[in-house]
């Protein structure tokens, strides 16, 4: 009888389960030149032991833009992360690169698979300081 309570419980967990998607795009710089082949990605970040979810990740092209997109199922609504991994404006004598973190709206989060709004963050000077800046080392 347990193991039959269970069973409607986990069936119940997954069709509460939602689908919820969003889209970033925008343009960076390293001063007056574009900011090319920057690792981008866009994050679902959990708290609790559910882990993060990557939805999507990319690199700028030529002229510094780029057009992220992604989602996933979850019973509450997604806390979508865009994440910058750049070495512009940095000594190389620390290891790794710079790390920037922007929340993004979930103004901008879509009901369903594929995101019907895409938020524009708009030109980023790579140059500045951010607040909380962090340093990673990413595999290549």
């Amino acid at each position: 009888m347990k193991s039959f309570a269970l069973l409607v419980l986990l069936v119940g967990l997954v069709a509460a389960m939602r689908d919820q998607s969003i889209a970033v795009k925008g343009k960076l710089l390293c001063g007056t030149s574009p900011a090319k082949n920057v690792r981008v990605k866009l994050w679902e970040e959990d708290s609790g032991p559910d882990p993060d979810d990557l939805l999507d990740q990319g690199y700028t092209d030529g002229q510094g833009m780029f057009n992220l997109k992604g989602g996933t199922a979850e019973l509450t609504d997604i806390d979508p992360v865009f994440k910058v991994y750049h070495d512009c404006d940095d000594s190389k004598l620390k290891p790794g690169l710079r790390k920037i973190r922007f929340k993004l709206p979930k103004s901008y989060i879509t009901k369903g698979k594929v995101p019907q709004k895409t938020f524009e963050i708009g030109v980023l000077n790579l140059e500045t300081i951010f607040a909380e800046e962090e340093r990673e080392i990413l595999p290549k």
